[in-house]
């Protein structure tokens, strides 16, 4: 049997997609083969699929080891979707379930079994694994096993024995978020030393970064980012403690968001029942503390907000990966302040972890900082964290979209360090900058500050912009915050150079607040195609009901999306829409047709006037930018992108000539084809018709052009 055509049958058949991504074809060879990997591969990277489908080949069950009972039910319900018989054995299940579920394991009857790891190394689960035949192991989330991480779990270091009693059978570990300290204990702690190691890229292109220095305010402009940007869509917003989880949420909640609390101090029902409601439902806000998020599947979060700062750039990878898994636009907004690192920093020196445990946190929690006060592409910096390289800024952060004024604050900064040295190294920000400004209160004169050198010399500057100096000092390394926990600041060795006046400093500018009032909800489509993309997500959510799951596991909006763009009349035609499985059509296939089948193809324009997203993409191509280069500059498909050069060739904007590069032969066969179709031309057809050498956004270009010949 040749593996790699066996591999990709079962991706187009069984999962319904037409390709492989980078790498996934070449983990999948390697774990078939029985040898050992370590994947490093983003969030919506495809690295279910680089476990499942070799579980599908390899004679036995798969074993997949998962640390949450929420991320094993969602790949058991997507997998039985698609016709493969999945289980998951876990606390949530019967005495009669469990018992069920291990008869089938003896049987032969599951393909995949998801396991924690706490159960997988029961002496009982162990005597069962010895009675089976095993395909493979995997190990998702591996980061969990690394002291050094962010979400460390002591019962994976128990998982190193599977390689001593399984010699035999391959293991996949799998993570999304792993420095070089961490990759480097995974590979330790795991026996990986042997094991071919695929990190793919760790960018999210669709991902843009946006950081506010400036937190006052916070809750109101979250508001405001909620209503303006992401209405009625499915978000988290992260907070550093429950009580803050609890009061956003009441308050979101009175402002018209649907928003829920999840804290690890609610009840186990009521974040389950939470949770729940979140997967389920559309337009879910989740409010929670980081006990939220880890294998949390839902494709279409459109956000992630953080209302603090996160304790490491691992942790904020790893909780603004949630959003976007599904490819479309989404935005990781970050507030912070410096109450914030003193909060964190406290943590860190209150917990009983060791002195050298204690060291890393800290410089951990320093880059935090380090990168929300860059003054250079986010993305760029982010990515290098992890060893990855970005050549060219991202295009798609507040940095790249709106670069910072910078000032000459050499002057500003020697005062404010001076201040710190003259009122003896041991007060916090809000007191100095009291120093700065010449507050003359009972406090400065009881420690005789008012008489001091440094006493009202800071009146240039007002109190927010101090603050922002303060904070851009501490992130660049001249000041450092106490270790006892009482937020004082003290001077560093790299300050001399600037006191003495032998280097010169460049500062970030504070930004003003944004003032946008907040607007309407704009549909995602209008008129027509705004009926039918409702009726679609109604049949969608009437069959996930009828399922008992969510309403993404039948299928996710991109593939609605392109239902909506090529509109197959036939189930043949249907099979070939990315994302539709021999199982899920035969399960689903007449319904959709049946709703597009409601709405006929005159009555749903796929081309109108030039948007403002056409608009830019049109002006980027002029700019000489390919389609594959404004596609990842923007975050959005190739294929959407040529949808927007299809309706400038139809306005007469853009030339078919410029966007594709094909034989005169296949462009006039083409042409032939659609031409047999009169005005109601089906791209579905055409590209059967030409074995599918064409994709659907050249053949919609083909089609523009068409169309504006006929019309001129």
């Amino acid at each position: 049997m040749n593996t790699s055509n066996e591999s990709l049958r079962i991706l187009q058949q069984v999962f319904g997609y037409s390709s492989f991504r980078p790498s996934q074809q070449q983990i999948i060879d390697c774990l078939i083969q029985g040898e050992d990997a370590l994947v490093l591969m983003p969030t919506g990277g495809g690295k279910s699929l680089c476990y499942q489908i070799p579980a599908l080949i390899r004679s036995g069950v798969g074993i997949v080891i998962s640390p949450l009972i929420a991320l094993m039910q969602d790949q058991v319900e997507a997998l039985r979707q698609v016709g493969v018989a999945a289980g998951a054995l876990n606390s949530s299940l019967s005495a009669e379930e469990d018992a069920h579920l291990r008869q089938q394991l003896r049987n032969g009857e599951l393909q995949l079994l998801y396991v924690a790891p706490e159960r997988l190394m029961t002496p009982g689960f162990q005597s069962l694994l010895q009675q089976i035949d095993i395909a493979l192991f995997a190990i998702d989330e591996a980061h969990c096993v690394s002291q050094w991480g962010h979400d460390f779990r002591p019962e994976y270091i128990q998982l190193s024995a599977l390689h001593e009693q399984f010699p035999q059978v391959p293991r996949v570990a799998l993570t999304a978020t792993a420095d070089e300290v961490t990759r480097r204990e995974i590979i330790q702690r795991l026996n990986l030393e042997q094991a071919h190691h695929f990190v793919s890229g760790f960018d999210r292109p669709n991902i843009r970064y946006r950081v506010s220095d400036d937190s006052s305010n916070a809750r109101q402009r979250l508001l405001r980012f909620i209503q303006l940007d992401y209405p009625e869509q499915a978000g988290i917003v992260y907070c550093l403690s429950r009580r803050k989880v609890e009061e956003t949420a009441a308050w979101l909640r009175d402002k018209g968001v649907k928003a829920l609390p999840y804290h690890a101090g609610m009840s186990p029902q009521d974040r389950a029942d939470n949770q729940n409601r979140f997967l389920r439902e559309d337009g879910i806000v989740m409010v929670a503390t980081i006990a939220f998020g880890m294998g949390i599947d839902k494709p279409d979060v459109r956000f992630v907000v953080h209302m603090n700062l996160p304790k490491s750039l691992e942790a904020y990878y790893q909780e603004t990966g949630r959003a976007g898994r599904d490819g479309e636009p989404a935005e990781a907004l970050l507030f912070y302040n410096l109450q914030d690192v003193i909060t964190l920093r406290q943590f860190v020196e209150q917990s009983d972890a060791d002195e050298l445990h204690k060291r890393i946190e800290m410089q951990k929690l320093e880059r935090m900082l380090g990168y929300c006060e860059l003054t250079s592409c986010r993305r760029q910096a982010l990515l290098a964290y992890f060893g990855d390289e970005l050549a060219a800024p991202c295009g798609n952060c507040d940095i790249c979209l709106n670069p910072p004024e910078t000032w000459d604050g050499t002057v500003a900064a020697q005062k404010a360090l001076s201040c710190v040295y003259h009122t003896g190294q041991r007060f916090g920000v809000n007191y100095l900058i009291d120093v700065l400004l010449g507050k003359d209160n009972e406090r400065m004169r009881r420690f005789g500050h008012h008489q001091i050198s440094t006493f009202g010399i800071g009146e240039e500057l007002d109190r927010n912009q101090w603050r922002s100096l303060f904070r851009q000092l501490i992130a660049l390394g001249y000041l450092a915050v106490d270790q006892e926990g009482h937020g004082g600041l003290r001077l560093t060795e790299s300050c001399r150079p600037l006191l003495r006046g032998e280097q010169t400093l460049k500062l970030r500018q504070l930004r003003k607040e944004d003032t946008r009032k907040p607007q309407k909800k704009k549909a995602s489509f209008q008129g027509a195609q705004g009926e039918l993309w409702e009726a679609l997500r109604r049949k969608r959510l009437e069959l996930a009901q009828e399922q008992g799951v969510p309403p993404y596991v039948i299928f996710h909006d991109a593939t609605l999306m392109a239902m909506m763009e090529y509109r197959p009349q036939t189930l043949a035609q249907m099979s070939r829409i990315s994302g539709v499985g021999e199982r899920k059509l035969e399960a689903y296939g007449q319904d959709f047709l049946d709703v597009l089948a409601d709405y006929p193809l005159e009555a749903v324009p796929v081309t109108g006037g030039v948007s403002d997203t056409v608009q830019e993409t049109l002006d980027l191509f002029r700019l000489g930018m390919s389609a594959e280069d404004i596609a990842k500059r923007r975050g959005l498909k190739t294929s959407t992108i040529l949808s927007h050069l299809a309706k400038g060739i139809e306005q007469g904007l853009v030339a078919l000539s410029e966007v594709i590069n094909i034989p005169d032969e296949l462009l006039a066969q083409a042409r032939e084809l659609m031409l047999e179709d009169g005005e109601d031309i089906r791209l579905g057809r055409v590209h059967e018709a030409l074995g599918g050498v064409l994709d659907y956004g050249v053949l919609a270009c083909i089609r523009a052009d068409l169309v504006d010949s006929v019309s001129s």
